[in-house]
């Protein structure tokens, strides 16, 4: 059963920066994985925020993190991180990892929550104004 697990969340005021890591262990080859960040914010929906393929780094980024946001992978430690600047008060959530097994489809593509089957506990993200 394959595992991830967050770490890095916080609490920043506004402007600021955090970094999310996510450790996947439990799996045959991390390279053959895509990962991803997904958060909740209270009251809304679970949304996409970055998602990465294993095979060559292709990434997809939510529209209102474009700029911001910095998604990357460390195949040989079985690792992904997302480097998260400017931080705003929007961006306060519940931040997941996620993986799932897959080789075809753009990050893009496969940037939603149904595509993910293995996910983290999450790790709360708060910014103040």
């Amino acid at each position: 059963q394959v595992q991830v697990a967050e770490s890095g969340g916080g609490f920043v005021q506004a402007g600021g920066s955090l970094t999310l890591s996510c450790t996947a262990s439990d799996l045959d080859d991390f390279e053959a994985y895509y990962m991803g960040w997904f958060r909740q914010a209270p009251g809304k929906e679970r949304e996409e925020v970055s998602c990465i393929r294993g095979s060559d780094g292709d990434t997809y980024y939510l529209d209102s993190v474009k700029g911001r946001f910095t998604i990357s992978r460390d195949n040989a430690k079985n690792t992904m991180t997302l480097h998260m600047n400017l931080l705003t008060p929007e961006d306060t959530a519940v931040y997941y990892c996620a993986a799932e097994r897959g080789f075809f489809g753009s990050a893009a593509y496969y940037c939603n929550t149904q595509s993910f089957g293995y996910w983290g506990q999450g790790t709360q993200v708060t910014v103040s104004s």
